[in-house]
């Protein structure tokens, strides 16, 4: 089938579904549909490197598993027909040209790399889908309007590393980072054939990339649960984190009755009670967690005098983030006074919510739809490349069911069929974004706070 005939088709079909929800019936050519088989062989090939005896992956950004995997992909990505190279951030991106040169190119994609003990598809699922999908373009000889990139971000696990470079967030500082494969981000970069002091060459601006797909695993029980195909993410959570400080007084625990202490550790325990109350009686899909405590002197004869503990809140809402510290930060300072013990925040990380587009929201659940699949909007709480490119242009996320919402785990696990599935659903919205427009060099939607 040549690119006229593809295109024919796909416009049929696309009037079709418009008929059928006229109540009439209308009978097109089927689109291609990705190998199944090659893609979940794929997937069980990649979790060779960085085998470990729990049956998951530690493949580590900048380890040698992970280079050797980027080896592997590499290969994949020229077997799909791609141009292969590597960024100066060490992204490895594979281009296949498009017909119409004018139009800012389509991108999709995801990483490889694995937090220690991890599973075998959180980032896989989606860089294999990724090139299952420009495979499968090549088999059936179909040349999109836009040029296709498609990416494999490195270091993803240790703070979206590559996509920051990419939207020019990459700081020396940042660099000089140790990563969880013990160099540093600077030495990682080098390892894995990139340049760090050519990280300019890499920066795009709004209006290089027409959109963004990335397909994932849900890394969340709800569609596992509730029996559905796929996810369409409505917008990646904001992240914001504090180490919270609270200074007491150490003294004897023998000696100093109970209404004389200045129990730093006790206020932090009324403390992590009130987060959990507050964060739960606002109405909403918002989580707070205090996931790390350390109390000092630390011995058991000792009225503990000073605990730093973590803060974490998400949402989709930056108001709704803000609104549940200030609500924090006052109980704190209440419980500073019960307890004699004073409460400090500092904030160390922020990550911005990111929105996903509107009319690619759309047309990802209407491939589902037209696939025979079931799908929900729902939140991404875990964070993505895709909320750094979203900074920059429009951007699509799709979800597979990940079976008990097990994810970061050797325990991880999705279905052969639910994969292929999602990559199904890729590949349509791929076509679609491409045929009926709305993209280009400015993004048809634009709901990004920043722009």
């Amino acid at each position: 089938m040549n690119r006229r005939d593809f295109n024919c088709h796909l416009v049929a079909a696309l009037g079709a579904l418009a008929i059928r929800r006229e109540g009439m019936s209308f009978p097109y050519p089927p689109a291609p549909r990705v190998n199944g088989k090659r893609l979940n062989d794929h997937i069980r090939a990649l979790s060779r490197f960085g085998k470990n005896p729990q049956g998951g992956v530690s493949r580590m950004g900048y380890s040698d598993a992970d280079r050797d995997a980027r080896e592997y992909v590499m290969d994949l990505m020229r077997s799909a027909k791609l141009e292969v190279r590597i960024d100066a951030a060490g992204n490895i991106i594979g281009r296949r040209a498009g017909t119409e040169m004018s139009l800012s190119p389509l991108m999709m994609g995801s990483h490889i790399d694995s937090v220690p003990q991890g599973g075998n598809y959180d980032g896989d699922v989606g860089s294999l889908g990724a090139i299952e999908v420009a495979q499968t373009l090549a088999e059936h000889d179909l040349d999109l309007r836009h040029s296709l990139e498609l990416i494999i971000f490195q270091y993803e696990e240790g703070g979206l590393t590559g996509s920051r470079a990419i939207i020019g967030e990459l700081s020396k500082e940042n660099l000089d980072v140790v990563s969880t494969s013990g160099k540093t981000v600077r030495e990682g970069i080098k390892f894995i054939g990139g340049d760090p002091a050519r990280l300019q060459t890499v920066r795009r601006k709004r209006g290089d990339i027409a959109a963004y797909l990335e397909l994932h695993i849900e890394q969340g029980g709800v569609l596992d649960r509730e029996k559905i195909d796929i996810g369409v993410v409505q917008g990646i959570v904001g992240i914001r984190d504090w180490d919270v400080t609270i200074q007491g007084f150490a003294n004897h625990a023998g000696t100093t009755p109970m209404d004389q202490r200045k129990d730093a550790l006790l206020a932090a325990a009324t403390f992590i009670l009130a987060v959990n109350r507050i964060v739960v009686e606002k109405p909403g899909k918002q989580v707070g967690t205090v996931g790390r405590i350390e109390a000092s002197p630390g011995a058991p004869n000792v009225v503990p005098g000073h605990v730093l503990l973590s803060l974490e809140l998400r949402d989709l809402d930056a108001a709704t983030i803000e609104s549940l510290f200030q609500s924090i930060r006052t109980e704190a300072r209440r419980i500073g006074k019960e307890t004699g013990t004073e409460f400090s925040f500092n904030e160390y990380n922020t990550n911005k919510p990111s929105p996903t587009d509107t009319d690619i929201r759309r047309m990802i659940a209407e491939s589902a739809t037209e696939l025979g699949l079931s799908s929900k909007e729902m939140p991404s709480g875990a964070g993505h490349d895709a909320q750094s490119i979203g900074r920059i242009a429009p951007i699509g996320m799709i979800f597979v069911p990940s079976v008990r919402g097990i994810s970061h785990s050797p325990k991880e696990f999705s279905r052969p069929r639910d994969i292929e599935n999602g990559a199904n659903v890729l590949l349509q919205t791929l076509l679609k974004l491409d045929l009926q427009g709305g993209v280009g060099k400015e993004p048809a939607t634009r709901n990004r706070e920043d722009e």
